[in-house]
Formats: structure tokens, sequence, C-alpha cells
């Protein structure tokens, strides 16, 4: 087989985008308030020195709309954002947030599915986290920036992002990391000195390579030449629209539903990390290299409507038939499994929903009884 390429992207925290992420989680997890009676679905949108927030909820704390800015504002300062034309104090807020609908209210307070829809989950023998090389880097290189921001590397902005560009032998056989682009905002006084930026962003990221570059990878650093503007004066952000920074880097097939903001009664969360947990049990047994599960639910309806396991280039029934015998795949089972209305849902925005070994559906409890 002929060698051949694949790449995935990853952002900062101070990406506009998850910004927008990040403010949802925030209040969504403020909302629920542990309580399995709570409901939430929040959107957020930043564009310069604004925030809105919208979305349909089932709390009793939403009196208190003073705490809900306040929580905002608290968020993006813990990022970082104190520009002239996005800053935590001083930037407008609009709160659009209304009750949730009883049609809808109907069909989740019983646990039944919060929605319709499919979801994939995906595992792959390719590193220790189980997931896909291009993205497993992205991550490594957008957290390893974010980090350095906060320890004191000032001259970096909030916003950033990488790509990497892996090379493959073989399905699930990574050779080495033949490209990485990678931007990052930064301090005006640098405006003149590209060769700077890319020094001290290559010192920064190097280290979390893990060894797989070479004298020929080619490292490309703010391509525009410059990074001053960013963050949500440079760039409007969305809920929700890096669905596949959040999972598998484009490597794997995605259901369409984006994460954050809502409540685990949402299949598109809850439904996506036990897809993941089933796909990581099965590698990490060793019945398989790799493992894609779909699931797929109906509104108001607990048990799903389809279950579809292929491994290793194989439609696996047999696999599917043993899950559906021993794995409680109800909306109720997945968050009792996983405790889900106890997750901090901060702690899943940036860096990707799956691959960190401290999140419950990152277990491997199930592979000593996979025997296929």
């Amino acid at each position: 087989m002929n060698n051949y390429l694949f790449t995935s992207e990853s952002v900062t925290e101070g990406h506009p985008d998850k910004i927008a992420d990040l403010v949802s989680d925030s209040i969504a997890y403020y909302l629920i308030n542990e309580n399995e009676s709570h409901r939430a679905a929040i959107e957020t949108m930043v564009s310069s020195n604004m925030v809105t927030i919208a979305g349909e909820v089932k709390t009793d704390l939403m009196d208190n709309k003073d705490s809900i800015e306040k929580l905002v504002r608290e968020t993006i300062k813990k990022i970082g954002y104190e520009q002239e034309n996005f800053h935590w104090n001083t930037l407008s807020f609009k709160n659009l947030i209304h009750s949730q609908s009883v049609d809808i209210a109907r069909s989740t307070d019983n646990f039944g599915a919060g929605d319709q829809g499919m979801m994939f989950g995906y595992a792959c023998s390719e590193n220790d986290s189980f997931m896909p090389s291009a993205i497993y880097y992205s991550h490594k290189i957008t957290k390893s920036l974010s980090v350095a921001r906060h320890n004191g590397q000032d001259w970096m902005g909030p916003d950033g992002k990488a790509q990497v560009t892996v090379e493959y032998s073989d399905v699930n056989e990574p050779v080495r990391i033949s490209n990485i682009i990678c931007s990052t905002q930064h301090s005006e006084d640098l405006k003149d000195n590209p060769d700077e930026v890319q020094r001290r962003v290559e010192k920064i990221i190097k280290p979390e390579l893990n060894g797989m570059f070479d004298n020929n990878t080619i490292f490309q650093v703010n391509p525009t030449g410059n990074f001053i503007t960013g963050g949500p004066d440079g760039d409007t952000g969305v809920t929700g629209r890096k669905i596949i920074v959040d999972t598998y880097g484009g490597y794997a097939p995605h259901g369409g539903g984006a994460f954050s903001g809502k409540d685990c009664t949402k299949v598109d969360r809850s439904g996506a990390y036990m897809a993941r947990y089933l796909a990581k049990n099965i590698v990490a047994s060793g019945v398989s290299q790799n493992a894609t599960i779909q699931l797929s639910y109906a509104i108001g309806v607990k048990e799903p409507v389809s279950l579809y396991v292929y491994c290793d280039g194989k439609v696996r029934n047999d696999i599917s038939d043993w899950i559906y015998q021993n794995i409680d795949l109800t909306p109720l089972g997945i968050i009792r499994k996983f405790n889900l209305f106890k997750l901090d849902l901060t702690e899943t925005t940036n860096y990707g929903h799956f691959g960190k070994d401290h999140l419950a559906w990152e277990n491997t409890d199930m592979v000593n009884q996979l025997n296929f």
C-alpha cells in the first residue's frame, strides 16, 4: 500500500467558536445544578465586544439573571480576554434564554431521548489515547500554547489554532508528521518579526510531538505573516461550530449534533459518549485495531432505534448483539453509568471530548467481557 496523508485541526480556548462553546457549557452547568429534573440547551454568539446567549431551559435558577451575566464575564476573563474590542468587563451582553417547550419537556421528563439523531464513536490503536493521530497531536499543540500563555508567555493572545498532517503507511499505522500549521495571536511588538514568533512557537510545541517530526517536516507558523487582531473582534464565534475538533478530527463519521450547552438527556452528547466508550473498549480488548459505533434515537423514546458496529473493515453483528443484551443504552442508563449530571461540562469544552483519561466514558472496564 502506498503511503498517504491525513489532516486534522484543533483550536485554542480563545478561538471565537470555543469561547461560545465554553460560555454555553458554563451556563448549562450552572442551570442544571446537578439536578436530574433540570434541562438546558444553550447557544452563544460572540462578536466585537458583545455576547448574546439564547436557548431553552427547565430550571429553578433562571430568575437570577445577574448571576448568569456575571458567570459569562468571569468565563471570558478566565480565558484572558482584555482586548480593546473584546473585554470581559466592557462587552455588551444580551440574554434571550427562555423556558423549554412543553412538547419537548413531555418527551424528556421520563428520560426519553432529548431529540432524534445519530451519533458515532470511534477508537483505534494508534496511541495510548486510542485516538487518531492527527487530532491527537493537534490537541497537544493547542493545549500547549494555552498553557504557555497562562504560565507567563504573555506575548501570545488567546486565539489560535493548529493543523497537523500525518503520513500513514497503512490504516492505523502512522509513520511521521509531514506538516504542521500553527497560528497564534501575538502582541503588536512582534508584527515585524515573524521569524521570532515561529522560533517561540516551535520551542513550545515540538516537545509535544513525541519525536513524530523529522528534518523534512514543514512547520508553518502564522502563514499570513501577522496575527494581531484575534478573538471575536476578528471573527464571530458560535456554539457548536467545532464539532469535528470536538470528536475525531474527521477521521471517523460524525452524526452532526453539537455537544456544548446541552444537558445529557440530549443524546447528541450522551449517546456520543456511550459510542466512544463502546468503541474504545472493543479496541482496548484486542478485538480489532479500530472500531466505529453508530447509535440512533427517536425523540422521547428510551431505547435506541439502531446500533451499528464496524471493526477493521467488517460489520460485527455478533458484537452489536452482545452490546444490546449487556449494556443499557437508554439515555438514563448512559447518564447513570457515567454520572453525567455530576459532570462539570466545562471540563469537556476544549481539546476534545475524547482521549482524556479522567472522563468516565474513557474507562476500559468492559475489556475482559469482550471475548470475540
